[in-house]
C-alpha cells in the first residue's frame, strides 16, 4: 500500500494510460480523483471500477487546458478529498500530419490541450501542495518529445515543452518537497494503436530491442514509482517507459 493516505488527481483518467494509472494507484490505496472533459458512460464506468477497489473516488468533467476550469476542479476536488498529494497531467490528443500540411488550427489545438494543460493544472494544484510542504507531479511526455518524429511536429513539441516545463518546475518548488518528474512512454498499446494494421505493428516492434509494445500498465507502474516515496530523492527526470527505443 504504496500510497495509502493520499490523494491523486489524474486528468485524461477515463481511458487508456490515465485510467491505468489510476487503477495502479487505487491498488496501492490512493483515493482518486481523475478528470475527463465529459462525465460520459466511460467516465462513470471508470469511477464505478476504482470505488469497487474500496478507496474513494471521484470522476469529473472538466478541460484541463482553459485556466479557469483547472483553477475550479482542483478546488473541487481538495473540498471533496480534503488534499491532493499527487498531480498526474496525462491529458493529451494527437492531429499528426507533415508541417507542410498541418494547419493552424491542429497545430494550437495540440499545444493547448498537451501543454498548456499541464501549465493550468500544475499552477492551480501548487499553492497546495506549497501549504502541504509536500507532494509529486507526474507529467507524462513522450519519447517523440525527446527525439522527434516526422508527421508529428506538433505532437513533439508539445511533449518536449513538458520535459523543459518539468525541469523548471522542479527547481522551482523543489524546497518545500515537491518533486516534479516527468515520464516518457515509447510505443504503447492502447485503443489509438489498435487500429493500426498487422504490418504497421510490427514495423513499430522490430524497431524496439525488447520486441514488443508496451502496455499501459508499464506506464502505470512507472508512475507508481514517482508517485511513491520510493523515489523520495528523484526530481527533474524524464523516465523513458520505451522498451529501449531512446537508448
Amino acid at each position: 500500500m504504496l500510497l495509502s493516505g493520499k490523494t491523486a488527481l489524474i486528468t485524461g483518467a477515463a481511458r487508456g494510460i490515465g485510467k491505468a494509472i489510476a487503477q495502479c494507484f487505487a491498488a496501492e490505496g490512493a483515493d482518486i480523483a481523475i478528470t475527463d472533459l465529459a462525465y460520459d458512460e466511460v467516465a462513470q464506468e471508470t469511477e464505478k471500477e476504482l470505488l469497487a477497489t474500496g478507496i474513494k473516488a471521484k470522476a469529473y468533467a472538466s478541460n484541463a487546458a482553459d485556466f479557469e476550469n483547472a483553477q475550479a476542479i482542483v478546488q473541487q476536488v481538495a473540498e471533496d478529498f480534503g488534499h491532493i498529494d499527487i498531480l498526474v497531467n496525462n491529458a493529451g490528443i494527437t492531429r499528426d500530419g507533415l508541417l507542410m500540411r498541418m494547419t493552424e488550427a491542429q497545430w494550437d489545438m495540440v499545444i493547448n490541450v498537451n501543454l498548456k494543460s499541464v501549465f493550468c493544472m500544475t499552477k492551480a494544484v501548487q499553492p497546495l501542495m506549497l501549504r502541504q510542504r509536500g507532494g509529486s507531479i507526474i507529467n507524462i511526455s513522450s519519447v517523440v518529445g525527446v527525439s522527434g518524429n516526422a508527421g508529428q511536429a506538433n505532437y513533439a513539441a508539445s511533449k518536449a515543452g513538458i520535459i523543459g516545463f518539468t525541469k523548471s518546475v522542479a527547481k522551482e518548488i523543489g524546497s518545500r518537497n515537491i518533486r516534479c518528474n516527468a515520464i516518457a512512454p515509447g510505443f504503447i498499446l492502447t485503443g489509438m494503436t489498435a487500429s493500426l494494421p498487422e504490418e504497421k505493428l510490427k514495423q513499430w516492434t522490430d524497431q524496439i530491442p525488447l520486441r514488443r509494445g508496451g502496455t499501459p500498465e508499464d506506464v502505470a507502474k512507472a508512475a507508481l514509482f514517482l508517485a511513491s516515496d520510493l523515489s523520495a530523492y528523484i526530481s527533474g527526470q524524464v523516465l523513458h517507459v520505451c522498451g529501449g527505443m531512446t537508448c
